[in-house]
């Protein structure tokens, strides 16, 4: 039964190739920087529980690292500040003392930093830490009015103080450091209170691929996070690419009618495109999803419409998208991925094997479009465009 699963899967990703992809000329920035490989190219993908396990953004990660480089791990979360969160490309923690905010609510100021969740304390003698390889170190926090003092330590090497009291604003503090792995470690030094968003550990080469998911998380909860700080946060790792794995909540929430959906979509493009308008934006759409009622099991009908949506929002505003349902198959697939062992008896999410599977066919079409691309690119010294395809009116 399994085996005869996954040759349908296979079926399947045969048959799907090179048509889930649209608006391909939307991805004409990124692949410049990919061609050119004169500097880092960062990419950051916003997204759901997809996304927070690291698992599709892990595969892509190793990928790009494998064709471009290692470009380290980039942005990721101060400490553990939720259930499950994870990075395969970065190690982190912390004490007990730390209180969560943000998150899939996005409940509070809204002073979440570029990941939307952030980390406080007003107790001394707290600590986080994070294990990764790199030659230039960012500590994103909150300045604050009477923000309290932090230690900065490499392994034993106490390297500075950080002081976070100041008017509210965008905090960080960067340092170079010698290439190579390093476990980074910052403790609280009195009891003012102290809020962390996060680190980046960048290497001066190469691909990042930073996963900012959130458990049970919509697109929209971008738009409670404070404008001005994801601006800031964003414009300081200008990103070659940023990737939108959203759709699987909406689908099931009551919420979203079809024009209120489009509606406040289109609103997160807006201001990702306003903080960072040299970045390519790729949208990757809901997968199959099926719910079980009245003890049985039924596609979740919602999903149609995120897609429409999702898909109609990215022609008007220039951005690829990416038909993740179409490219597992179609519409109730995830029954023949479950079977297959490549999807979770939940019916909505991948086992690791599974999202693997689709971040190989997410590379493979990408670099396809990328090799076509180099191909036809104009001779060094000639003037390349970087105009997106135009809005649709």
């Amino acid at each position: 039964m399994r085996a005869a699963a996954q040759s349908k899967v296979d079926g399947y990703l045969e048959e799907s190739a090179q048509k889930a992809l649209r608006q391909t000329g939307a991805l004409v920035p990124v692949f410049e920087q990919l061609a050119r490989a004169a500097g880092p190219v960062h990419i950051i993908q916003f997204g759901d529980s997809h996304t927070a396990a690291d698992e599709w953004t892990g595969g892509l990660r190793e990928q790009f690292r494998g064709r471009f480089g290692d470009g380290g791990s980039g942005f990721s979360l101060a400490g553990h500040p939720f259930p499950g969160y994870r990075r395969f490309d970065a190690r982190g923690g912390g004490s007990t003392g730390w209180v969560s905010a943000g998150l899939r609510a996005g409940t509070g100021d809204g002073w979440f930093g570029l990941g939307g969740v952030s980390i406080s304390t007003s107790r001394p003698g707290q600590t986080v830490f994070l294990q990764a390889e790199c030659d230039r170190l960012e500590v994103h926090f909150l300045q604050q009015p009477g923000g309290g003092r932090l230690a900065l330590y490499d392994e034993d090497e106490r390297l500075e103080n950080i002081a976070t009291e100041g008017e509210m604003a965008a905090g960080m503090v960067r340092y170079d450091m010698r290439p190579g792995a390093h476990r980074f470690l910052l403790k609280t030094l009195d009891g003012r209170p102290v809020r962390l968003f996060g680190w980046v550990a960048d290497k001066g080469t190469g691909v990042t691929y930073e996963a900012l998911g959130i458990n049970g998380a919509e697109a929209t909860l971008l738009l409670k996070w404070d404008e001005s700080m994801l601006a800031t946060y964003l414009q300081r790792r200008e990103p070659g690419l940023i990737v939108l794995s959203y759709g699987t909540n909406e689908a099931s929430d009551p919420l979203w009618h079809r024009e209120s959906y489009r509606e406040a979509f289109a609103k997160v493009i807006a201001r990702l495109r306003a903080a960072a308008p040299a970045a390519s934006i790729l949208v990757l759409g809901p997968a199959d999803r099926w719910i079980v009622t009245r003890g049985r099991w039924q596609l979740v009908a919602g999903v149609d419409d995120i897609i429409a949506q999702q898909e109609s929002v990215c022609k008007e505003l220039g951005c690829a998208y990416w038909d993740t349902r179409e490219r597992m198959g179609g519409a109730g697939t995830m029954r023949d991925w479950q079977t297959a062992g490549l999807g979770q008896g939940d019916r909505v999410h991948f086992t690791a094997a599974g999202y693997h599977r689709l971040a190989n066919v997410l590379y493979s079409d990408l670099m396809q479009l990328f090799e076509a691309y180099t191909k036809a690119r104009p001779n060094a010294g000639e003037k390349i465009s970087h105009d997106r395809p135009r809005p649709n009116r």
